[in-house]
């Protein structure tokens, strides 16, 4: 392959990234100001500078840009969730610091904030994607290290790690939905809730 050709798809594989970028970004913003069942392909197209066939080499249609954005902004959290857990040294820092990261990145950008509240019900449907479910498989790993070392008791991890996630999701959800969103009250809220319930757990054990 000549220089020539190398530095020519390498420019088309940066333009293909560009145009796909482009498009998430506006579809973030459409979603956010209309909501995903108002919102159209048509709508996204307008807030770029792309000719409407050009949307269809990138998406099939408006519910693959959702799912986009939707995997995008789990493979950044996931990432975060994974650190603040790994650097828990106490079983209160292990619920409370991945919930706090989790409640904090949802008001982090406030297009993606917007994108939440606007369509909670749309995004819920999304929850056993993979792309979310690799999340609860990570949680699912980290508890069941934090139980071999002891940092958690011993407890049914499958069970903890649904659990744990499903009430990440929801509270969130709510938590987008007052005004002001609270991120502290809403990280105490599901700190207490589980770190009760791990307590409870760890005395039934003994008895």
């Amino acid at each position: 392959m000549t220089p020539v050709s190398v530095a020519e798809r390498g420019k088309r594989e940066r333009t293909k990234a560009q145009n796909r970028a482009t498009i998430l970004d506006a579809a973030r913003d459409v979603f956010a100001e209309l909501g995903y069942g108002a919102a159209t392909v048509r709508d996204v197209v307008r807030r770029t500078d792309l000719a409407a066939g050009t949307f269809y080499n990138y998406f099939p249609d408006k519910e693959a840009v959702l799912r986009a954005l939707v995997e995008e902004n789990a493979a950044v959290i996931r990432g975060r969730l994974r650190a603040a857990r790994g650097a828990a040294t106490t079983r209160e820092q292990f619920v409370r610091d991945g919930y706090h990261v989790y409640f904090a990145y949802v008001l982090e950008d406030r297009s993606t904030f917007e994108l939440m509240r606007r369509n909670a019900e749309t995004i819920r449907e999304l929850i056993h994607e993979p792309a979310l479910g690799a999340g609860v498989d990570d949680l699912l790993a980290d508890l069941r290290r934090a139980i071999d070392s002891g940092l958690l008791p011993a407890l049914d991890a499958d069970y903890m790690a649904a659990a744990m996630a499903g009430v990440g999701i929801e509270v969130g959800m709510r938590m987008v939905e007052r005004e002001p969103p609270d991120v502290e009250a809403a990280t105490a809220f599901a700190t207490d809730l589980f770190l009760g319930a791990i307590e409870r757990m760890e005395r039934a054990a003994r008895a």
